[in-house]
């Protein structure tokens, strides 16, 4: 299920791939945080993962690196410690898989470069520099007041000015080092992958397009990035040159990408969305998923029902149509039939889908039947053992353990949805609730204690 959950704080240090003709409002900020907000799903978050993959083991980052998707409309991607954060504009906008392997190559040339460390040291050297001048300024300005020459304060003043654009051209020519750098690398390891770099050209072709239509004239001197354009030229030699050039992306693949966009497309802009994304193939089973889910947001569920079952019937082994009927039915308030669904789900997934378990959890915990209760308590414990991060599974499990009398267990997940929001005064207080009523030294108690000792 397409779900918006809490906002993810990241540092401002984050690497950006699309950000062309950005330009730093200071080269020398401080190290504050800003939030992003998040989308959880599973069938997105796992087309994600099977994109990304190859890639990452080329990069010799197979383990450790984690994907998070972002619900913005621009096409953009970014790093931020060992996450990389990928807007749903970009999958919305891409129109093949090899675009979205592009984009992550990219932001993987970023982690495995070690770029963000170095982006520190150079800001460190730039804000020396930038100190350094100051003093030099004011020390020019004091010698100028104490000797009364009237225009020795004023060029103290141009050296101070002059010293800190020299450290904020320093970094954002740093900067400029570095994507192309991540760029190269990304060329490296799509060949790796014997993938095609023509998603990459296409990109930036895309942004190059957006920047002149925008009518911005940018300082090249004055971006964290360079240019779409020099960036096309700089890698349409290279991506000519792989003998994977023309390589195109598994039919599979690219079906799978079409019903990714389908979601988004219905889950951020209704119907017409869908119908703009499918224009000219309003036929394929990614315009029909899309309009699925649209009728199903529009609150027809009978309509949506039958839309989805033919879904099921073209493609019985696709985990992600059995989750939406299950979603459809659960709305419905046909819950029993909804946790079928949503089983079959479960069954037919790849992996150990904990979101897909949370919804049957929820579904279990709807029919309200006290059997069904302690099962749906169970599977959602267990499914965010897998998705600890999943705030909204959290809501679902304190219900189960309220309706079973569970007092201490209640307070306790409470906490954790609470915890995992952000919202770490609230998550405090229900945690000493918890402590009251759960065994001191047992392990939930110890973990009552941990969420009271966090740091807000």
């Amino acid at each position: 299920m397409f779900v918006r959950t809490r906002r993810f704080s990241i540092p401002r240090l984050a690497v950006s791939l699309a950000a062309a003709a950005s330009i730093l409002a200071s080269a020398l900020p401080a190290y504050s945080q800003r939030s992003v907000p998040i989308v959880r799903d599973a069938e997105i978050e796992r087309y994600v993962e099977d994109v990304a993959g190859p890639i990452l083991k080329a990069a010799g980052l197979q383990s450790g690196v984690n994907l998070v998707l972002v619900n913005d409309h621009r096409f953009n991607a970014f790093v931020a410690g060992r996450r990389i954060f990928l807007h749903t504009g970009a999958l919305l906008t891409a129109e093949t898989p090899n675009e979205i392997a592009g984009v992550i190559a990219h932001e993987a040339g970023h982690i495995a470069g070690g770029h963000q460390e170095r982006l520190r040291q150079q800001m460190a050297r730039a804000r020396t520099m930038a100190v350094v001048a100051m003093l030099a300024g004011i020390g020019a300005g004091v010698a100028g007041a104490a000797a009364d020459l009237p225009g020795l304060p004023q060029a103290g003043m141009g050296i101070a000015a002059g010293g800190s654009e020299a450290a904020r051209r320093s970094v954002l020519g740093y900067q400029r080092g570095e994507e192309t750098t991540a760029d190269r690398a990304a060329i490296d390891y799509l060949n790796r992958t014997r993938q095609s770099a023509v998603g990459m050209l296409r990109t930036f072709e895309r942004m190059a397009k957006d920047l002149s239509l925008a009518g911005v004239n940018v300082d090249p001197y004055q971006s964290s990035h360079p240019m779409p354009r020099d960036r096309l030229a700089a890698l349409e030699t290279l991506a000519r040159q792989s003998s994977y050039y023309s390589q195109k992306d598994p039919p599979a693949l690219q079906l799978r990408h079409d019903l990714v966009r389908a979601k988004i497309a219905a889950y951020t802009g209704g119907a017409n969305a869908v119908r703009r994304v499918f224009r000219g193939a309003g036929n394929s089973l990614g315009a029909a998923y899309g309009e699925a889910i649209a009728t199903f947001l529009s609150g027809s569920s009978r309509d949506a029902l039958a839309r989805v079952d033919r879904l099921i019937a073209a493609q019985p082994g696709n985990p992600y149509f059995h989750e939406l009927k299950g979603e459809i039915l659960l709305k419905a308030n046909r819950p029993a039939e909804a946790a079928n669904a949503y089983a079959n789900a479960i069954k037919l997934a790849p992996g150990r889908p904990g979101l897909l378990e949370v919804g049957y959890g929820r579904s279990l915990l709807a029919t309200g039947r006290p059997d069904q209760i302690r099962k749906a308590a169970d599977m959602l414990k267990v499914a965010l053992t897998r998705e600890p991060e999943y705030a909204a599974g959290y809501r679902f499990l304190a219900q189960a353990y309220g309706q079973l009398g569970d007092v201490g267990a209640a307070e306790l997940a409470t906490a954790e949805g609470h915890y995992h929001s952000g919202q770490i005064r609230d998550a405090k207080l229900f945690a000493a609730r918890a402590q009251q009523r759960l065994k001191r030294g047992s392990p939930d108690w110890l973990r009552a204690q941990d969420i009271i000792n966090a740091r807000n």
